[in-house]
């Protein structure tokens, strides 16, 4: 099933369809390129500074300083990230509104931002402003933002001609259990994923024809649940692995986890709105 505001309200199509026809949609449409770039900036801004600060909670990045002191260093970006997503989203919304209306890959970068948001703001900065300790209501706000967050993945994957958006959440998951293995699991698990890209490669541009999609298709959503398969079973048994006095709170870590990973999920689904 394809899911788009379209098909969950679709009574409010007459409106939608002369949105770019009020103020100040009409005025913001012709410089809709330069109002894009300052979305996407503030994009980078707020999930570049959450990246940071959670990658510290994870045990990596910044290992020199305090979470608490990544955090006071970094919030009001954040906060300025936010506004500039929500006031330019708001506008270049209004001016291309129809065709975001018909997008699956929108409502995937809509849920991805609040679970982004509840994650970072509910869970993400109490953590760090605590130095790693993890308070009962962050906890709570973990588990909703990663709902949000695994409902816009579930989402994702239904999304026709942008689902393959999906590669760049799974590498980006990758990069950061890369990032945070031990010496002796990183080297297997280099190997490991090699052989599963390579692989992958090789079958979807040598094996089965470019013009194959009936098989083509297949196989790539085998070769992502593989994918999966291997970076988040490493990433558990990281996760699980007896914890030194360094090692943040396993909790802690988590959060800095999925954090990182719900900004992924946004950014690429804003990307692939123009292939849906």
């Amino acid at each position: 099933m394809k899911i788009t505001f379209g098909e969950v309200v679709p009574n409010l199509r007459p409106w939608v369809q002369h949105l770019d026809q009020v103020w100040p949609a009409y005025i913001i449409k012709p410089q809709f390129a330069a109002w894009e770039v300052l979305h996407i900036l503030s994009l980078v801004i707020l999930g570049g500074t959450a990246i940071l600060m959670n990658l510290r909670l994870a045990g990596a990045g910044l290992a020199e300083e305090k979470p608490s002191e990544v955090y006071r260093n970094l919030r009001r970006w954040q906060d300025l990230g936010v506004l500039g997503i929500i006031i330019s989203g708001v506008l270049i919304g209004m001016a291309n509104a129809e065709r975001l209306y018909d997008s699956t890959a929108f409502v995937v970068k809509i849920i991805a931002l609040i679970a982004g948001i509840v994650l970072t703001y509910g869970a993400g900065r109490p953590i760090a402003r605590a130095d790693g300790l993890v308070s009962k209501a962050a906890r709570l706000w973990f588990f909703v933002g990663t709902g949000l967050w695994l409902a816009s993945v579930g989402v994702f994957a239904t999304a026709v001609l942008a689902n393959p958006g999906l590669f760049h959440v799974l590498m980006a998951a990758a990069l950061i259990v890369l990032a945070l293995t031990r010496k002796a699991a990183r080297a297997v698990f280099v190997v490991g994923l090699s052989v599963l890209v390579i692989g992958q490669i090789i079958v979807t541009h040598s094996v089965i024809p470019a013009d194959d999609l009936s098989r083509l298709d297949p196989a790539n959503k085998v070769y992502a649940a593989l994918l999966a398969v291997w970076i988040f079973g490493n990433a558990g048994r990281e996760g699980l692995r007896p914890a030194s006095d360094q090692d943040p709170e396993r909790m802690a870590k988590l959060v800095g986890y999925v954090s990182i990973l719900v900004w992924v999920t946004a950014a690429a689904a804003g990307r692939w709105i123009a292939f849906a």
